[in-house]
């Protein structure tokens, strides 16, 4: 039962919203701006609207994975495991040669689906370096670490280690926005 949980997390991931949504607008959103398939670039590429159907599709994914988890009883490491494998299947689908989005709509999602608490640490995390910085990008990256804190800190590493490494993964894929930020914040 848990391996098919999370095979099935991990292809409700490969989901890509913004894959739709640009086709309902006549566009290949991987051949426009930064080829991503985000909510981020749908609205950078279509609009307000776009951007809005797209981070609502990719969040939902991460609210329903956690949401049958609980439905099914599963234990709380599996279904944080889950919520790994949604993030994962976002970040590479394999219908798609594994080049999704990034995954911030799909983790907010999960974050705010597993446990609200902690994600006030993303978000105070995020308004505190965003305050700083003025980068969202950076403003993210200090949420992620905030939230990572307020994990350690509620002695809950063990069951969120795989959600963790899904942060990880996601970072990576922000790299190239972390660089630019980061370079126009010198």
């Amino acid at each position: 039962m848990i391996g098919l949980y999370w095979l099935f997390s991990y292809l409700i991931g490969n989901f890509m919203t913004a894959f739709f949504v640009g086709k309902i607008y006549g566009v290949n959103l991987q051949e426009e701006r930064s080829k991503n398939l985000g909510a981020r670039n749908a609205g950078s590429v279509l609009g307000k609207r776009a951007f809005l159907l797209t981070f609502l599709g990719d969040a939902l994914k991460g609210v329903l994975v956690v949401g049958l988890g609980r439905l099914w009883y599963l234990e709380e490491w599996v279904i944080v495991s889950g919520a790994a494998c949604v993030i994962a299947g976002h970040l590479y689908p394999f219908w798609l040669k594994y080049k999704g989005g990034k995954g911030v709509a799909t983790f907010i999602g999960v974050g705010l689906a597993l446990s609200p608490g902690l994600f006030l640490w993303m978000i105070a995390g995020t308004a505190a370096v965003l305050m700083l910085t003025r980068s969202l990008t950076l403003g993210m990256v200090g949420g992620f670490i905030f939230y990572v804190g307020a994990i350690i800190q509620a002695g809950q590493l063990k069951p969120y280690a795989l959600l963790i490494i899904a942060i990880v993964c996601m970072l990576i894929r922000h790299m190239s926005n972390i660089k630019e930020s980061w370079k126009r914040g010198k």
